[in-house]
């Protein structure tokens, strides 16, 4: 039976190896995802338009919420929000469709040339592609109401990564266990609208209470978001220290999702 390394070496040697077939996967991901419908790759603009003046109108409108005690604007509002959406959609799109990856994908598992490892990487670039697509919606927002964005906005790519190495072990993770354990995909379903409501995604963390303050900032997410928002939206320099320890967070749990995949892929196609 061959033999699958689990390295941190190969993990990082996988994806630059096979960077052509990452690419050429994740394109017709993208492109299949929308195939056949008459809008095509517009429903990508079209989707976080959509979700952002529905949430806008809930919370805003109905509900009457505002960002800060000091700010009655419905805008800025939705800017706060839609950064927030932002970041969590990158990370409940790759992770929700991780425990379907290689139940989707059968005819790879029997190929024993195929390196299986890089389906997490290619829904990750689906979902980067994604949330590319609403930055922009956003900074045109943004421009139109409050003009030119912040030049901090050019660390966002620095505050995603250790999310995306957050992202990509829990995916490798739940891929393996999607095989075994086929309720998974049920179970991370309720999980990522759980954590959508306790993100801070629809309100400040810094208005509650500080015992519930302190209990959201368990959820990896939160800190995260907060980070996004401040070189978005406030003009801030990101906390270095803060992304450092992600960083070095993201990085144990990519290596460890990566080690679990490689140990038990073994048995895939026995079970498939």
């Amino acid at each position: 039976m061959q033999n699958f390394s689990a390295s941190p070496v190969e993990m990082v040697a996988s994806f630059w190896r096979n960077r052509a077939l990452i690419n050429a996967l994740t394109k017709r991901e993208i492109l299949g995802r929308y195939r056949g419908s008459s809008l095509g790759i517009f429903w990508s603009f079209l989707n976080p338009l959509l979700m952002l003046a529905v949430y806008t109108f809930v919370f805003s409108v109905v509900f009457n919420a505002r960002w800060g005690a000091d700010s009655d604007s419905k805008t800025e509002y939705a800017l706060v929000l839609f950064a927030g959406l932002i970041v969590f959609s990158l990370f409940s799109e790759c992770v929700g469709r991780a425990p379907g990856l290689i139940l989707s994908n059968v005819n790879y598992v029997k190929k024993v040339v195929f390196p299986l490892e890089v389906l997490s990487w290619v829904s990750m670039g689906a979902a980067l592609f994604h949330a590319l697509i609403s930055l922009v919606v956003w900074l045109v927002f943004y421009g139109l109401f409050f003009g030119i964005p912040h030049l901090s906005v050019l660390f966002l790519p620095l505050v995603i990564l250790p999310l995306l190495m957050f992202s990509m072990g829990i995916s490798w993770a739940l891929a393996s266990l999607g095989v075994y354990l086929r309720d998974i995909s049920q179970v991370i379903g309720v999980v990522i609208t759980m954590l959508m409501f306790l993100s801070g995604i629809f309100y400040s963390v810094s208005s509650l209470p500080i015992e519930y303050q302190e209990l959201l900032k368990i959820n990896p997410l939160v800190p995260i978001i907060e980070q996004a928002r401040a070189v978005l939206i406030w003009g801030e320099e990101p906390d270095y220290l803060l992304l450092l320890s992600y960083m070095g967070g993201g990085g144990v749990f990519a290596l460890l999702g990566f080690a679990w995949f490689q140990k038990t892929r073994k048995g895939f196609a026995d079970v498939l």
